[in-house]
């Protein structure tokens, strides 16, 4: 592990990552994304990729530490300093998230229509970004994700337990959506004791 990379792994094996520096050799100033593989063998990390734009995830960034990461965004791409320095940075508690989208991903087909009710899920600990309503229809021509269910509390096991409410709550009728895989993984007991790899999407819809 060279000194631009520094992580630490949390009692439930969630490991934190931290680049100590920002990529300045390809002068890029803007909200990124640099990705990582993790070997827990060899705790070796593998680069990935960058993404040079805001990732589908970063609610859950914006929730564990308190950052509205697409305020600071605008406020670069208008020349504004960022404010925020890495010393700020805390990150309180866990956070997950389900996307839901049309299709059925048991046997990879597509759904479109009209969405002939819509409920949508909420509470402490709860966060929902969506763009549909009773009576959107759904088109097949763009992106499949309908909404994003993301939660969060003090710890894995609570946020674990508070998306399996929220995805018992959520209604979507009129068409096929993937709310019943989140619920057969949130369910899943390697899931819940945080054993899975790469593969355990795979062997899931089998």
């Amino acid at each position: 592990m060279n000194n631009y990379i520094t992580y630490n792994i949390d009692q439930n094996g969630i490991c934190f990552l931290q680049i100590n520096r920002p990529p300045v050799y390809v002068n890029y100033d803007s909200v990124g994304t640099v990705e990582f593989l993790f070997d827990q063998d060899t705790r070796e990390f593998y680069f990935m990729e960058m993404n040079t734009r805001i990732q589908v995830e970063h609610p859950v960034t914006e929730v564990l530490t308190g950052v509205d990461l697409i305020a600071e965004q605008i406020k670069i791409s208008q020349g504004q300093k960022l404010k925020i320095k890495q010393s700020d940075i805390n990150i309180n508690g866990h956070a997950i998230e389900c996307r839901i989208n049309a299709g059925d991903p048991y046997r990879s087909l597509p759904s479109s229509g009209k969405i002939n009710y819509y409920y949508r899920p909420g509470g402490a600990g709860i966060r929902v970004d969506d763009f549909i309503y009773t009576g959107y229809t759904v088109l097949p021509f763009y992106d499949s994700m309908l909404s994003k269910v993301i939660a969060y509390s003090t710890t894995r096991d609570e946020a674990i337990n508070k998306m399996k409410r929220a995805l018992d709550e959520i209604v979507i009728e009129g068409i096929s959506t993937n709310k019943s895989l989140h619920q057969e993984i949130i369910c899943d007991d390697d899931f819940r004791g945080n054993n899975y790899s790469t593969n355990f999407l795979q062997n899931k819809i089998k």
